[in-house]
C-alpha cells in the first residue's frame, strides 16, 4: 500500500431542503389553512480516527466529498428528510487544518474520535410556520440554508513513543529489525528507508512501546536535500529521541561529522524538537576495535558537547539492544508517572508539544512554497534578509528568474 502522509480535499456539505406552501384541500372542509411542512436539515461531514488505516492513500485521487442535501417539505406538514451525515475515516495522528487560514480545526489522536469539519444547512421553514390570527393564510416560506464548504489539508504523523534519527545507513532499519517484529528493507545502499516504519517492542510479557524509523536525513535536509525534512514531523509526537550514529562510516566521512550533520538538520527544522529528551546511540560497535570504542566514543561525545546518556550497540549482533530497551522503557515508565504527579511538568511538555507542532508547520508551509515558486517557473530566488527590496522579473529561455535588489 503507498504511503501517503499529506492531502488536500474539499468538502461540503449538504444544502437544507426547502420549506413548502401548501394548502389543505380536503372535500367539506372550506379555507383548510396552511399545511405546509418544513425542509430537512443538510447532511453534516465528519473525521473519524481509524485505527485500521495507517495512510492517506483513499483521498489521493477522490479529493471533493459531498453530504446529502435535504430534501424538501411536503404537504400535510410533512417534513423533508434530513440528509445523510458524511464520515470520512483517516489514520489516528491526524491534523485537519483549514486551508485556507492555515488553523487546526482538530486533532484526531485516539482511535474512535470523530470531528465535524463541515456543518450542513439548517432547514426552510413551510408556510404553516407563518400562520397568525391576522395572517391566516400565509405564502411565505424561507429556503434551505447552504451547507458549509472548506478546502482542508490532512496531515498524518505516525504515533509511536521512541523515534529514531540518523544519517541513510546509520542501522536505524537494522536496530529497529533486531528489537521488534517490524521488517524494514535492509541493504548496503543509502536511502533504502522512503517511508516510515513502526515497530512494537515487547520488554516484559505486559510492558511494549513503540518506536519509529523515518528515512535518513543528510546535510542540507532543511533546505530540501535528499528526501528533505519532510518525514521529520513524524517525530513531533515522540517522547523520546534515539540519534544513531555509525561508528565505522564507510565512506570518507568521519563519526563525529556525521553525528554533528543530524543534530545541525535537526535545530534547523526545530529548535524545540532539538529540546526533547534524546539518546545517543553509538551502532555498529562490531566493526572496530574493542580498544578503539573508548576513543571513538570520546570524539564524538566531544565533538557534539554532549551530557546525555550513551549507548554503545551492534544492532546486527543485538549487543546492548536489550539493555537499551529496557532503559527506555523504564524511561517511559518514569516519564508517564511523573506526568500523572506534577502538574508544573504536564505544562512544561504541553507547551513544548504545541512550539514543535507550530515549528515544523511552519518549515513543511515554507517548503511547500519553495516548490510551489520552482512549479510556477521561477529559475532562482536570491534573498537578502529583511531589508527593503524592489521585485524585478527577468525573462529569459529558461523562465523568469526574480531577483530581489536593495532600494
Amino acid at each position: 500500500m503507498k504511503f501517503v502522509d499529506e492531502v488536500s480535499i474539499r468538502v461540503k456539505a449538504g444544502d437544507g431542503g426547502n420549506g413548502a406552501m401548501s394548502f389543505r384541500r380536503e372535500k367539506f372542509i372550506e379555507n383548510g389553512g396552511p399545511n405546509g411542512g418544513d425542509g430537512g436539515d443538510g447532511g453534516s461531514i465528519y473525521m473519524m480516527a481509524d485505527e485500521n488505516l495507517n495512510t492517506l492513500v483513499d483521498y489521493r485521487y477522490t479529493r471533493h466529498f459531498d453530504a446529502e442535501r435535504g430534501s424538501n417539505g411536503g404537504s400535510t406538514d410533512c417534513t423533508g428528510k434530513k440528509g445523510e451525515d458524511l464520515i470520512l475515516r483517516v489514520p489516528v495522528g491526524t491534523t485537519v487544518i483549514d486551508s485556507a487560514t492555515q488553523e487546526v480545526i482538530g486533532d484526531l489522536t485516539k482511535a474512535g474520535q470523530k470531528l465535524m469539519v463541515v456543518q450542513g444547512g439548517w432547514h426552510g421553514l413551510g408556510n404553516t410556520r407563518f400562520k397568525s390570527s391576522t395572517n391566516r393564510a400565509p405564502r411565505q416560506t424561507t429556503p434551505g440554508k447552504p451547507g458549509e464548504q472548506r478546502d482542508l489539508k490532512l496531515e498524518m504523523k505516525v504515533l509511536a513513543d521512541v523515534g529514531l534519527l540518523g544519517l541513510p545507513n546509520a542501522g536505524k532499519s537494522t536496530f529497529i529489525r533486531s528489537v521488534s517484529a517490524a521488517k524494514p528493507k535492509v541493504a548496503d545502499y543509502p536511502f533504502t528507508t522512503l517511508v516510515p516504519n513502526l515497530g512494537v517492542v515487547s520488554v516484559d510479557r505486559w510492558k511494549s512501546f513503540v518506536i519509529a524509523d523515518i528515512p535518513g536525513l543528510i546535510e542540507g535536509a532543511s533546505d530540501g536535500a535528499g528526501l528533505g525534512i519532510r518525514f521529520l514531523k513524524h517525530l513531533a509526537r515522540t517522547r523520546l529521541l534515539l540519534h544513531l550514529v555509525d561508528m565505522a562510516p564507510l565512506d570518507d566521512t568521519s563519526a563525529p561529522d556525521a553525528a554533528e550533520v543530524i543534530v545541525n538538520e535537526l535545530v534547523k527544522f526545530s529548535p524545540s524538537l532539538a529540546e526533547r529528551d534524546r539518546w545517543l546511540v553509538l551502532n555498529k560497535c562490531d566493526q572496530i576495535l574493542e580498544e578503539e570504542h573508548e576513543e571513538r566514543v570520546k570524539e564524538i561525545v566531544d565533538r557534539l558537547q554532549w551530557e546525555g546518556p550513551v549507548y554503545v550497540i551492534s544492532a546486527i549482533a543485538k549487543e546492548g539492544t536489550e539493555r537499551l530497551t529496557r532503559d527506555i522503557m523504564r524511561y517511559l515508565e518514569d516519564r508517564a508517572d511523573r506526568l500523572a504527579n506534577d502538574p508544573a511538568y504536564k505544562e512544561e511538555l504541553a507547551d513544548l508539544d504545541q512550539r514543535i507542532e507550530d515549528e515544523a508547520r511552519a518549515q513543511l508551509q515554507a517548503l511547500d512554497d519553495k516548490r510551489a515558486l520552482r512549479r510556477s517557473g521561477v529559475k532562482s530566488v536570491h534573498d537578502i534578509g529583511d531589508d527593503d527590496w524592489d521585485e524585478e522579473d527577468v525573462d529569459d529561455e529558461d523562465g523568469p528568474e526574480i531577483i530581489y535588489v536593495r532600494d
